[in-house]
Order: C-alpha cells, then sequence, then structure tokens
C-alpha cells in the first residue's frame, strides 16, 4: 500500500508540474484579413492548449491583440478602434493556467474591404471546417454538434449534408481532391460496416463502434429521412469522382453498393401502402408511427425511394402517398402566394434539406414549382420580419430567418406567429441565398458587421442568436452548417445540384413522377 501511494503522488507531482510548463509552440496553416477580423488558423498537438491569444508587432516590441480565442484551432483578432490597417501578427497558445507558449511565425496581414465573392467565400471556407477539420477522427463522419453533448455521437443526415461540400472544398481549393477522397473513403468504409436496419441508417451512430445510438427511447433503429439525406450527398460525390483510376473507381463502387442496398419499399410498411413511415426499431417495431406525408422536409426521401434502382416504390407514391395530407395552401400572406405549404410557410428548412442537391429550378408536378414556392417563402419570412407583429428587437429588413435551431430555452422549430419566439438562426437567410439572393447576402454581411464576434467563430456562423434576450447561442449544429455552405454553391455556381442531377436515376424519376418543364 505504502507503494502504491508513493508512485501516486509521484505521478500527482509529474502531472503537476507538466501542467505549470508552457504549451508548444503554435504552427501557422493558413492567415487571412477581412473586413471586420483577422484570423491565423494554427495546429498544435498539445493538449494544454485552451485558447489562442493575437499578438501584434509594434516598434517597441510585441503587444496583445484583443482577447484570447477559446476555439484552439483558429486565432481572430477582431478589428477595434484605431486599429492599425495592416502588420506583422503571431499567435501564442495559453493553457488552462495562462501560461503562454513561444510566438508562432509571424505573418503579415490587413483588414481590407471585401467583395460580395469575399463574403461568401469567408462563410462557405469556415463551415466547411466543421466537417473536415471537427469531423470524428476514427470514422470521419460529422458531429451532431460542438461543443458536443454526447462523445462519439456522430449525425447520418449531418453527414449527407457535409458530403454535399466535399466537391466544394476541392473546387474552391480548401482541401485538395486526394485530401476529399481519401476523407470520403474513410466515411465509406464506415458507413458499410455500421449497424443498419433494412439497408438504413439510425439518425445518431456511435462514431468509434457504428452502433446505433438512440435519438430518442423508440428512435433507436432505421431513421429514413436522416438515410435520404445521407444518400444524397453520397450520389452526389459519386457524380463528381468519375476520374478513371482505382481510388476514384472504389468510391463510386463503393457509395452504389450503399445506395442500392437501402430497402425504401420495405419502409412502406403495409401491403399496397402509398406512403413511407419515418421510424423502424427491432425493439418497438412501427411504434413511432410516422408516415412522411404533408408539406415538409421529407421530399426527398419520396425522390430517392421512387429513383431507387433496387428497391423502388411506385412512383404514384409522390401523390397519393406524400401529397396525401395537408399539401396545398393558395392562400396569399403579404401579398404574396403559396401554391403548397403551411400558412406563412413554416420553417424555412423545409426548403432546404431536400434541395441540396435535388435542383427545384424550371420544373414542376402537378401542383406547383417548388423553386417559386420556396422563394416566395422566403420572401414572406423576410415580409413578417419587417412587420414584426409580435414586436422582437433585432427584426428588420436585413434582420430575419425563422427555423429549426437553439434558442434561449433549447431547441425548437421557430416559424412566423406560431413559434416565432425573437431567434434568428443565420442558416435560414443564408441557405435561401438560391432563392433570394437579393435578401440574403445583405442579411449576411449585416450578420457579420452588426454582430462581430458574438456571432461569427472559427466554424463561421453560430446557430442562432436572440437579441430580445441578449442570448448567443456557443453552438454550431451539422444540419445548419450544412446547407449554408451547400446551397450558397447552388447560388453561385449550381455545383451541388449539377452533380446530383446528373446521376442516372434521376431523370427517369423525375418522369415517372410526371415533372414538366416550366420556365414562366
Amino acid at each position: 500500500m505504502k507503494t502504491r501511494f508513493c508512485l501516486f503522488l509521484l505521478a500527482g507531482i509529474s502531472l503537476l508540474s507538466c501542467a505549470t510548463q508552457p504549451p508548444s509552440k503554435p504552427i501557422v496553416l493558413s492567415a487571412k484579413g477581412y473586413s471586420e477580423h483577422l484570423e491565423v488558423r494554427v495546429k498544435s498537438d498539445d493538449p494544454a492548449v485552451e485558447s489562442l491569444q493575437f499578438y501584434q508587432k509594434t516598434e517597441t516590441g510585441w503587444i496583445k491583440a484583443g482577447q484570447p480565442s477559446k476555439t484552439p484551432g483558429s486565432a481572430r483578432f477582431w478589428k477595434e478602434k484605431n486599429s492599425n490597417t495592416s502588420g506583422l501578427f503571431a499567435v501564442k497558445a495559453v493553457n488552462e493556467k495562462g501560461i503562454e507558449s513561444a510566438l508562432s511565425d509571424s505573418v503579415s496581414l490587413a483588414f481590407r474591404s471585401m467583395t460580395d465573392n469575399d463574403y461568401l467565400d469567408m462563410t462557405q471556407e469556415a463551415a466547411f471546417r466543421f466537417f473536415y477539420d471537427a469531423s470524428h477522427p476514427v470514422s470521419g463522419l460529422t458531429l451532431e454538434r460542438i461543443p458536443v453533448d454526447f462523445p462519439d455521437i456522430v449525425s447520418s443526415g449531418g453527414t449527407g449534408m457535409g458530403l454535399l461540400a466535399f466537391p466544394v472544398a476541392v473546387e474552391r481549393g480548401w482541401i485538395t481532391r486526394q485530401q476529399a477522397i481519401d476523407h470520403i473513403r474513410k466515411m465509406v468504409d464506415f458507413l458499410a460496416k455500421a449497424e443498419r436496419f433494412h439497408g438504413a441508417w439510425s439518425h445518431w451512430l456511435n462514431g468509434k463502434t457504428g452502433k446505433a445510438y438512440p435519438f430518442s427511447k423508440k428512435d433507436n433503429g432505421a431513421d429514413l429521412v436522416e438515410t435520404a439525406y445521407l444518400i444524397q450527398g453520397l450520389l452526389t460525390v459519386r457524380q463528381y469522382f468519375t476520374n478513371d483510376v482505382p481510388d476514384e473507381i472504389y468510391l463510386r463502387n463503393k457509395i452504389t453498393e450503399l445506395w442500392e442496398s437501402v430497402e425504401w419499399d420495405w419502409f412502406l410498411r403495409y401491403p399496397e401502402s402509398k406512403v413511407l413511415y419515418w421510424h423502424w426499431s427491432p425493439e418497438y417495431g412501427w411504434d413511432m408511427n410516422f408516415p412522411l406525408v404533408n408539406w415538409n422536409e421529407v421530399m426527398i426521401t419520396y425522390l430517392l425511394a421512387i429513383a431507387s434502382p433496387t428497391h423502388g416504390i411506385p412512383a404514384d407514391c409522390w401523390s397519393k402517398g406524400w401529397q396525401s395530407g395537408k399539401h396545398l395552401n393558395g392562400k396569399s400572406f403579404y401579398d404574396i402566394k403559396l401554391e403548397v405549404g403551411w400558412d406563412y410557410g413554416g420553417p424555412l428548412f423545409f426548403t432546404h434539406y431536400s434541395f441540396l442537391g435535388f435542383d427545384p429550378r424550371n420544373k414542376r408536378d402537378g401542383l406547383t414549382n417548388y423553386f417559386k414556392n420556396n422563394r416566395n417563402v422566403a420572401l414572406i419570412q423576410q415580409k413578417y420580419a419587417v412587420e414584426n407583429p409580435k414586436g422582437f428587437k433585432g427584426y428588420n429588413a436585413e434582420c430575419w430567418g425563422l427555423t429549426a435551431s437553439d434558442n434561449p430555452w433549447g431547441y425548437g422549430a421557430q416559424e412566423p406567429f406560431r413559434e416565432d419566439n425573437g431567434t434568428i438562426s443565420p442558416t435560414a437567410a443564408l441557405s435561401s441565398m438560391p432563392y433570394v439572393p437579393e435578401l440574403s447576402l445583405p442579411t449576411l454581411k449585416y450578420f457579420y458587421h452588426t454582430y462581430r464576434d458574438s456571432l461569427f467563430g472559427e466554424f463561421g456562423f453560430r446557430d442562432a442568436f436572440n437579441p430580445t434576450e441578449n442570448w448567443f447561442a456557443k453552438s454550431v449544429i451539422c444540419i445548419d452548417q450544412g446547407p449554408i455552405i451547400v446551397m450558397i454553391e447552388n447560388y453561385r455556381t449550381q455545383l451541388p445540384w449539377k452533380l446530383f442531377m446528373a446521376n442516372p436515376e434521376i431523370e427517369p424519376m423525375l418522369k415517372a413522377i410526371g415533372f414538366t418543364e416550366d420556365r414562366e
């Protein structure tokens, strides 16, 4: 016992002495200047690092610039009154005791005016770090959120949204093509071994083991909608890596295997059914009992289920299943007509999740042109913010956007009137960029300049804020960050739309449903 005690005491002394040692010097990966802030991204393998401190070179030596950045991968210095417009900067790593490392290598940086493209580049690149730099170390899949609530939890649907961003990252030079291939190969190999239920993945997975992690008590098995978001991303990636080289052939074949193994038809549940069901559990069966009907975020599930070459469902499930509930609207709000959907349009994620890969332009089914209808939903939301019928602080023509996000009381799906609690979610307006760029781009600038470091961090815009409550989320969430990257790119180059729509299964599916050209 005495020997063990001595060893423990010695170990404690060793740990204590380590805690008083300065962290290792951070290695600079990149450095950029923007209108309101300077940013240096660093690499530090020292687990003791808690924050990063900017330093600026002056005539008398190096002085601290701004407050420490609490995210260890990126240091930011926000423009202060009478700030020098340019100069030499460096970074020190700081541990929990406040002990600083040696200065990093210095970099030359300058505040600068920004073009529209600069704002879009800044926003997309920062958000992509969530899906690449902060991905799960074992599986490569996407974390549900940062800061994490549960260690090792990854999101199947969020992973799909992140996958759509990888071609964007390669084309814009954030990572190389080979880096993307290597990362996605790790992801698809893990997905192939992960627990599945009739080919469908669960909402949450354990990023180490691949086992389903319950989203709720009975939601511990298949989640068909999250699976659809994942497949949407996989098919987009499959269509990008088309070179005739072993790595890309492997990716295409593996993705095809995963796509063709999803038993979409099994989720019709009943013989002769036209309605898909969201959940199935090996323990609770169909107890969740959630039919996929009405206008909502699940449109992509029907599109893919009808398109499946191996487990397809009848094309009339589109009209007799998904559209069988409360779908048509026909009313006008602020003199803007909604052909389908909820009064005032509902939360804006309805217009984003299913349209990350699916291009709704210039086509209509029997009810509407979904691009025009989605544009009208965004227009109505902006008009609602201008009217501000509940009198919340901060709402105006450039500060708008209600959707599902964190809020001061937890998490909720904010929407006009019914669920409006004063919480603005940046993803709502920014992911509406293809529909209303004339509104979304000024809003992006407004968020950045008005709320500065309270709202913009290492992974881009944080999840939400509520000016009435003087509350700003600390979180970023996968299903909000992913649409920002992808929908901004669909506005800029339409790359995600072009890739997904080029899959050979898509055009026959559109014809079977009865989509027709609509270029008005």
